[in-house]
């Protein structure tokens, strides 16, 4: 497989774009299928970092590991934890507005006779 760069017209603009094929023919009907038979402006180049340029995010964009069971079950329980604090707080405003129309519809309705 090889990279190739080319430009593609989205809604418009012009947005250059890696794809990785076996040929340049095989990148172009790539490009066609994905974003339109119109699409391409500038048709596919083969390409490496040095010779466009170009940072590619091949080596900016390290890949995480799989959390092992141990490291998922504890972010499990974070996230379980953060859950119940939203709940929470949402709870004590509900409470807290139907404390407040409790005490204004008594205000409003005067004393009693």
């Amino acid at each position: 497989m090889n990279k190739y760069l080319a430009t593609v017209r989205v809604r418009g603009q012009h947005i250059k774009t890696m794809v990785y094929a076996d040929s340049a023919v095989h990148a172009r009907l790539l490009l066609q299928y994905q974003f339109g038979m119109d699409c391409l402006v500038l048709g596919p180049q083969a390409t490496t970092e040095d010779a466009d340029g170009y940072r590619l995010l091949d080596g900016m964009i390290k890949p995480k590991p799989p959390m092992t069971s141990a490291q998922a079950r504890i972010n499990g329980l974070k996230q379980g934890v953060a859950r119940s604090q939203e709940q929470l707080k949402g709870e004590q405003e509900r409470q807290r507005r139907q404390r407040e129309a409790e005490r204004l519809r008594k205000a409003l309705a005067g004393p009693p006779p």
